[in-house]
């Protein structure tokens, strides 16, 4: 009866599943928390070690596809100079102004619709100087 107890015991830990080491996420007193570093996310140490931001010719591209998307138009943001946190912040402005969903993948701006040209402004409100449309 004991080898059964001992043995369902070492069973049962080895079925549960572990997701690491279940660190603190949120802190009343610092707010969200770091998953990597286990900081405040505004003194987070991992923002620094960000992948480099990809350096363009400084031309902001909008363009609008339809091609290997079953017909449907998305319009495209290409060569923003920016790192991921930035691209994300930017792209839900966009989602935002524009009334639409989308996407932040592989430093390019995805949003459902043909919204060049409303995007073309706002990117002109954001301070972007340099916005071309490309394509048809």
């Amino acid at each position: 009866m004991v080898r059964y107890l001992a043995r369902a015991r070492v069973e049962n830990c080895l079925m549960r599943k572990t997701t690491g080491d279940g660190g603190l996420v949120y802190s009343t007193d610092s707010g969200r928390m770091c998953s990597a570093c286990r900081k405040p996310l505004a003194a987070c140490e991992c923002a620094a070690l960000a992948k480099p931001v990809r350096k363009g010719d400084g031309v902001v591209r909008v363009s609008r596809e339809t091609v290997g998307r079953a017909g449907k138009t998305v319009t495209v943001i290409r060569g923003l100079d920016l790192d991921e946190a930035a691209m994300a912040s930017l792209g839900k402005r966009l989602k935002a102004a524009c009334g639409t969903g989308g996407t932040v993948k592989d430093a390019v701006v995805e949003l459902q619709g043909d919204h060049c040209d409303a995007v073309m402004r706002q990117l002109e409100k954001e301070g972007l100087s340099l916005v071309k449309r490309t394509g048809g």
